[in-house]
Order: C-alpha cells, then sequence, then structure tokens
C-alpha cells in the first residue's frame, strides 16, 4: 500500500473515529435509566424501556466500532495493514474506506 492511499484511509479512520464518538455520545443520552416517578401511560413507559434496550445495543455496537478503529489507527504503519486477518490478501481501497474499522476482506467476513 503506498503513502497516499494509508493517508486516505488515515484521514477516513480519524473522521469515523469522531463521528462513532458523537454517536456514542448520543446512545448514553437515549440509555439514562426511566424515572419509576414520570407521569407517563403504562404503554408509554414499556415503549421507553423498549426503545432504552434499542439504544443500549446500538451503543455496545458503537462502542465495539470505535475500538477496532482505534485499533485499526495503532496498525496503520505496519506491514499487515490493509491485509485480511483471515486469508493475508490485500482488501480493496473501497472496503476500507467504507468500513476502515473492518479488519477482513468481503469474502472472509461472513
Amino acid at each position: 500500500m503506498d503513502n497516499n492511499t494509508r493517508e486516505e484511509v488515515r484521514l477516513k479512520i480519524e473522521s469515523e473515529i469522531l463521528k462513532t464518538e458523537k454517536t456514542i455520545l448520543s446512545y448514553r443520552e437515549m440509555t439514562q435509566p426511566i424515572a419509576p416517578e414520570n407521569a407517563i401511560g403504562r404503554i408509554s413507559r414499556m415503549d421507553a424501556i423498549n426503545n432504552k434496550s434499542i439504544a443500549e445495543s446500538a451503543l455496545r455496537k458503537a462502542e465495539e466500532k470505535l475500538s477496532n478503529l482505534k485499533f485499526m489507527l495503532t496498525k496503520i504503519h505496519g506491514q499487515e495493514f490493509g491485509k485480511c486477518a483471515k486469508c493475508k490478501h490485500q482488501i480493496p481501497l473501497a472496503r476500507m474506506l467504507l468500513m476502515p474499522q473492518s479488519k477482513f476482506c468481503v469474502n472472509c467476513s461472513s
């Protein structure tokens, strides 16, 4: 991988890190406990609890993505960067720009 491509991917990773950190903050606000003294109806409370559990799942996925992005950023100058962790073939640039946190090529990711 040449230096220009590596720099392009590095910028994309940093951009995704910032975006994901903002998303995590938003999800953390949505996962706050639902106070029992709130005067909302029974159905509304059930809906709020359901929405909270969905936000908690999304929060876990976003935190995992952030962790993977930070890991990829530490490996960007290594010889193995841009190669699939499973088959060791070069990951296409388009995939790296679309999913910079991915360690696998399309074939190995499933």
